[in-house]
């Protein structure tokens, strides 16, 4: 689960990380009271993660990367792809007055846009996090309505601690590394 470079694995750091604190935050919309101290405290871990993360890719700017002409290319477009796809399903959904099946949506974009970034990247852990994010967002409605939550908190709560997952082992895998 380890990827070549250290800059590679401490940037997926802070990229999980900020989006971690993305989904914490969103799962705060509507959550039962009892979650509030547990999405707050992921937001706050999450972003330390994306700090340090960050300051290790930046210690290490000038090392070697996945990333080369082709690589950055292909990665824009997937990026692009996964930006448009989102946009267009969040869209369709609120036009059709179904506006709390959007963060599902969206995870879902983001659990299927991860496989080609793993590939891209030769980073076996993120296809463990694209796979994880993806069932996330396949059962966040059915579990929300089961116990009669917002989607919302039920798929922030998993896409948040999915990513922080993720973000803590990258930045333990950069740092092993260095």
């Amino acid at each position: 689960m380890i990827t070549e470079h250290v800059r590679d694995a401490a940037a997926t750091a802070f990229v999980f990380g900020f989006f971690a604190s993305s989904w914490f935050g969103w799962a705060q919309e509507a959550p039962p009271k009892p979650w509030r101290p547990v999405l707050i405290a992921g937001s706050v871990l999450s972003l330390l993660t994306a700090v340090a993360g960050a300051l290790l890719a930046w210690s290490h700017w000038s090392d070697g990367t996945a990333f080369d002409a082709d690589t950055s290319r292909t990665f824009g477009i997937v990026v692009g792809v996964e930006f448009a796809v989102a946009a267009v399903g969040a869209g369709l959904l609120a036009r059709l007055r179904r506006g709390e099946l959007i963060a599902p949506w969206i995870a879902l974009v983001v659990g299927v846009h991860l496989f080609p970034v793993a590939a891209l990247l030769g980073y076996p852990l993120i296809h463990l996090v694209a796979a994880l994010v993806t069932v996330v967002a396949v059962a966040a409605v059915p579990v929300a309505r089961a116990r009669a939550v917002a989607v919302s908190a039920v798929v922030g709560l998993g896409t948040g601690v999915v990513l922080l997952a993720g973000a803590v082992s990258s930045l333990l895998i950069a740092l092993v590394a260095y």
